[in-house]
């Protein structure tokens, strides 16, 4: 559509010309209780008043909208017809104080973007809910889509008797005919105002804060979910983390919370994990726990909401001006998410989550061929769209760890403060943060800012040390190195420690390996010496980034890859274990270590690791080296042993414990011979039993897949389940189980609903494609590779992108790990030079995927001659 991706130079001009002075913005979603899926159109009406600073000249506004019933600007009377195009609305002989009016009729969603309407199949009551990163307050009302334009907001919403209406403001006395009204906003931009309405199940608390000065802050509490769901809630959880996070906030930020009330609603069909809208953050309801969850998901539920409040005061408070600085606040939120959980929560470990988890995702992001700067360059809205991604959060963040050890804590604190008071409800760049910095830490921050934040790639950090007859090191450096493609050798602050095995004895009763010696080093160019270490003796392990100050990918020298292999489950700390999983990881992802080895190493160790969040990422990655990297050949094999080592760990797990658990879903996952299915239905029907296991619907979904993709559990075994649990979730489930029946006529209806129609909701064509990608089917599978190459284009134009996006990911044949797959990729992107660069994006990530896995594979058939 003409005009719908707003570049980066339309925005400067726009930005220029334009300051805004407020929005009144009323809604009427009277509309959404009408009868079936699709409801049709709600009225918008907006008013905005804005200042130019050229009058004469001419501009646009953004709306995506089905039409536009009237335009009035500056009381002249516009034809929608000629003005409208569909997604700009013209405005010409502006004057220098403006009043634009603008009457139309815009689309309730399926999709997850603009304003989403959902039908609860279990009660048929209708829920809505906005999400408008980075660019679709467009769909809902007109607008200048653009962060720096912020202003304050004044939302009116008339909706259907009984609902419960949220926004960004307090609501302003009782609803009168359905009509809430919300009190004004301080300056903020488009992106970040919200509304939610519905029969949500809404509880209420309060946070009250006393500071220093004697000033005291009350802050309503809000939380809230579908009706459905009530039953399952945990408010009194959320609150605590909650209140927990706004007193550290408050203690370390020196600014109290800026924006009023504080409503957390859990809404349906969401497509990312939450959203920062001040006053009214919005969540999936995933994070509202159906049966019974591993500690990791407390855990990782407390960090989303620390998140998002954190974004509070980095991108609500202090916006960056456009999306090139989109880590602004991403990095930051991040970053302050697992610190604050760490100082102020019971997720204590909260930085060996971050370690194995975020971190992972930061290295994959930033080894593809679109890896870009933490500072990127952002063109427009679909390159703003598509760098939410591992190197804007985990990346940034990481480099904010590292730079919390460069400068010290109070340094960046204390920076933190100055910024906050120095650009609230203002736009800025990276300098502006740079500029608080070198003043709080008297340190060069624009070397700091070109080594970590302008250029992209990961380095790599190995130990070299030599020893004298009587095993003491005599030298000991850390070399780096960087890729070829992203030479880039930067200054790192590092924690090299040294392990070694303890003998058994009152003061070790379980032996184990433990650090007993430590140096913390400044390393930059190739090789850094680490003389403090000098002298002591012969390590079993050195490991480099030691409590994981910076960001890097870690190898090993010789003796301690041999440690690893044998005794990797013995070390003690939790946080040195998990940065060793996660090294042994990226020896495999690397093609460095045979899959094979991987898998040996989680079937000796994973039963003895501690921490639930490090042994569910141990699992996924234990899949992934199965499905994508060990050799074809070795596979069978392969997928029997990981089987039966969960079962092994499943039956010696403590009883209904959170370990129990997760070697039940990952036994499950992994399940591939007769005896295996004939375990889970007996689970399912009750004629088996595992000592503690309770089998939960969550858990009952989670075992029937596995049977639906190996053609045991059929259509009718599947329509019962759903008629177990008839509820929205449970249709997502049984919708995923359907599309992975081993079935060809299976395959092209998934396919078709998917591909050839737009009729699922965004929830749905998600189950669809999981349900679909099965890498056990692989020969069933086949014929939709070249069909994949065949609709990019298509679906890119006709869908919006968040469908988009995940037609293009889901769908890339990746279960097809071949040449000829890789070959077909590569003829696509060089058929298709003039294709979206985002799409083209998308496509060679995933194409580097697959190389990489054909790497993999093939150190693993080198590895040994299969028996």
């Amino acid at each position: 559509m003409p005009g719908e991706n707003l570049s980066r130079d339309e925005a400067r001009e726009r930005g220029r010309l334009l300051s805004v002075d407020g929005y009144d913005v009323a809604l009427d979603v009277r509309s959404a209780v009408a009868r079936g899926e699709t409801a049709g159109t709600f009225r918008s009406r907006t008013t905005i008043r804005f200042r130019c600073a050229e009058p004469g000249a001419t501009t646009f506004a953004d709306l995506l909208a089905p039409a536009v019933t009237a335009v009035t600007l500056n009381g002249r009377e516009l034809d929608p017809g000629t003005v409208f195009d569909g997604s700009r609305i013209a405005l010409d002989q502006l004057a220098a104080d403006n009043t634009l009016v603008v009457d139309a009729q815009c689309a309730y969603s399926r999709t997850g973007e603009g304003l989403h309407r959902f039908v609860d199949p279990e009660d048929g009551e209708v829920y809505l809910y906005t999400q408008y990163e980075p660019a679709d307050a467009r769909r809902v009302f007109a607008n200048f889509e653009q962060p720096d334009l912020k202003a304050p907001f004044t939302f009116e919403v008339t909706a259907p008797e009984g609902w419960t209406v949220l926004s960004n403001g307090a609501q302003e006395g009782p609803a009168e005919d359905g009509r809430h009204r919300f009190a004004t906003t301080r300056p903020i931009s488009t992106y970040i105002t919200a509304v939610v309405a519905g029969p949500y199940h809404y509880v209420r608390d309060s946070y009250r804060r006393t500071f220093a000065d004697g000033t005291e802050l009350e802050i309503p509490l809000g939380a809230l979910c579908r009706k459905g769901l009530a039953r399952h809630f945990d408010p009194d959880d959320i609150f605590t983390v909650t209140k927990q996070g706004l007193d550290f906030f408050h203690d370390n930020f020196d600014y109290p919370y800026p924006f009023g009330k504080y409503d957390q609603a859990f809404v349906p069909e969401y497509n990312i994990g939450a959203m920062e809208n001040p006053g009214c953050v919005t969540f999936r309801e995933e994070f509202v726990f159906r049966g019974k969850v591993t500690q990791a998901s407390y855990e990782s539920r407390a960090n989303v909401i620390l998140h998002e409040m954190a974004h509070m005061w980095f991108g609500d408070l202090v916006t960056m001006e456009w999306w090139d600085d989109l880590w602004l606040k991403e990095s930051f939120a991040d970053f302050m998410g697992a610190f604050s959980q760490v100082e102020s929560t019971r997720f204590d470990n909260a930085w060996i989550t971050f370690a194995n988890r975020r971190k992972a995702w930061a290295y994959r992001a930033d080894q593809l061929p679109s890896t870009h700067p933490v500072t990127a360059d952002i063109r427009d809205l679909e390159d703003a769209k598509l760098n939410f991604d591992g190197i804007t959060y985990a990346k940034g963040a990481s480099v904010l760890k590292q730079l919390v050890a460069y400068v010290g804590r109070e340094a960046f604190l204390e920076g933190a403060r100055r910024y906050f008071k120095r650009h609230a409800y203002g736009n800025t760049r990276l300098t502006d943060l740079l500029s608080v910095l070198e003043e709080t830490s008297g340190r060069d921050m624009a070397a700091w800012s070109r080594a970590w934040l302008e250029t992209a790639g990961v380095n790599t950090l190995t130990p070299q040390a030599t020893y004298d007859a009587q095993d003491r090191i005599t030298e000991l450096s850390v070399l780096q190195e960087a890729a070829p493609t992203h030479p880039q050798l930067r200054p790192h602050r590092v924690a090299v420690g040294l392990y070694r095995r303890q003998e058994i004895s009152a003061a070790h009763p379980d032996g184990g390996l433990e650090r007993y010696a430590r140096a913390e080093v400044d390393v930059s160019g190739p090789r850094t010496a680490v003389t403090e270490l000098a002298g002591a003796e012969r390590p079993d392990l050195i490991l480099v980034n030691d409590e994981d100050l910076t960001y890097c990918k870690i190898r090993f020298d010789e003796g301690s890859l041999a440690t690893l292999r044998d005794g990797l489950g013995e070390i003690t700390d939790p946080l040195a274990r998990a940065l060793c999983w996660s090294a042994v990881w990226g020896l495999t992802r690397d093609g460095l270590m045979p899959a094979r080895d991987y898998l040996e190493l989680v079937l000796r160790f994973a039963g003895r690791e501690t921490d639930i969040g490090v042994l569910q990422s141990v699992h996924a990655q234990a899949r992934t080296a199965l499905e994508l990297y060990a050799a074809p050949a070795h596979r069978e094999s392969a997928a029997r042993a990981l089987a039966e080592g969960a079962l092994r760990e499943l039956r010696l797990s403590e009883p209904g414990s959170g370990h129990q658990l997760a070697w039940a879903r990952h036994f499950a996952s992994v399940a591939s011979t007769d005896a295996d299915f004939q375990l889970l239905t007996g689970l399912l029907d009750g004629t088996a039993k595992v000592d503690g296991l309770e089998v939960d619907q969550e858990l009952r979904w989670t075992l029937l897949e596995p049977l639906a993709s190996h053609g045991v559990a059929d259509t009718a075994v599947l329509d019962a389940e759903l008629a177990r649990d008839d509820t929205a979730s449970g249709k997502r489930h049984q919708v995923r189980c359907l599309a992975a029946r081993p079935s060809a006529e299976v395959k092209e209806r998934a396919w078709a609903d998917v591909v050839e129609s737009d009729a699922l909701s965004n929830a749905l064509v998600e189950a669809t494609i999981s349900g679909f990608a099965q890498f056990g089917q692989r020969e069933l599978l086949a014929p939709y590779a070249p069909r994949y190459f065949a609709f990019l284009e298509q679906a890119w134009q006709e869908r919006s992108i968040e469908i988009a996006m995940a037609m293009v990911r889901g769908l890339f044949p990746s279960w097809q790990v071949t040449q000829e797959t890789l070959d077909a990729a590569d003829a696509w992107l060089a058929g298709h030079p003039q294709a979206a660069p985002a799409l083209r994006r998308l496509v060679a990530e995933e194409r580097d995927d697959l190389a990489r896995a054909l790497r993999a594979q093939a150190c693993d058939e080198a590895a040994a001659p299969l028996g």
